[in-house]
């Protein structure tokens, strides 16, 4: 039998993300949040391209971010609500990461694995901070998808996209547990 690392099994099958709307000051100093980054950045990356990278959005930051969330969605036509809850993600937040998807060219590794690593990414930063004691939360939205928010608010590359921003913060009130899928049902065995 392989080494069992009970503690770290026994969290993930506990895990459970904190609302951002929940999240409250103090949030991790920059020394933690680096070792936070360490963590995410250990993530399975196909051929070693690094197809992501972080842009660490402290509270003025995310101030400028959600002046700039009703100037695009009026330009798209987004209702007043979603205008209003996506610009209340970035107002309302002390501290975020965007894991920014970043491909890079290559002839062995496929974008869509890439994409995927980026995806990994945000998790692999969401369970760190989880256990280590923080509450944390992934969120994307329209903002997150719009070409002109992300061209403007986070200066990305025309060939870089954000595949999540993660809220970090202390915890204010433990969440509900929420129904959890039913493995029978999404789980096929193949033996032959």
């Amino acid at each position: 039998m392989p080494d069992r690392n009970q503690a770290a099994l026994d969290f993930l099958l506990s895990r459970r993300s904190r609302p951002a709307k929940t999240l409250t000051g103090p949030v991790p100093d920059r020394d933690t949040l680096m070792t936070l980054l360490t963590a995410a950045a250990r993530t399975p990356d196909h051929g070693k391209l690094e197809p992501w990278r972080f842009i660490v959005l402290e509270k003025a930051a995310l101030a400028r971010l959600a002046s700039l969330v009703p100037v695009h969605g009026e330009r798209l036509g987004e209702p007043e609500d979603r205008i209003a809850k996506s610009r209340a993600q970035f107002a309302d937040a002390e501290l975020a990461v965007a894991v920014i998807c970043s491909p890079k060219p290559s002839e062995k590794i496929p974008e869509i694995e890439q994409v995927y690593s980026a995806g990994a990414v945000c998790l692999a930063l969401l369970n760190a901070a989880l256990a280590a004691g923080w509450g944390a939360n992934w969120l994307s939205g329209w903002p997150s998808h719009d070409r002109g928010f992300i061209s403007e608010g986070l200066g990305l590359a025309d060939t870089e996209t954000v595949a999540g921003f993660i809220h970090l913060g202390t915890e204010s009130s433990a969440p509900p547990e929420r129904p959890r899928p039913d493995l029978d049902a999404i789980t096929t065995w193949v033996s032959a």
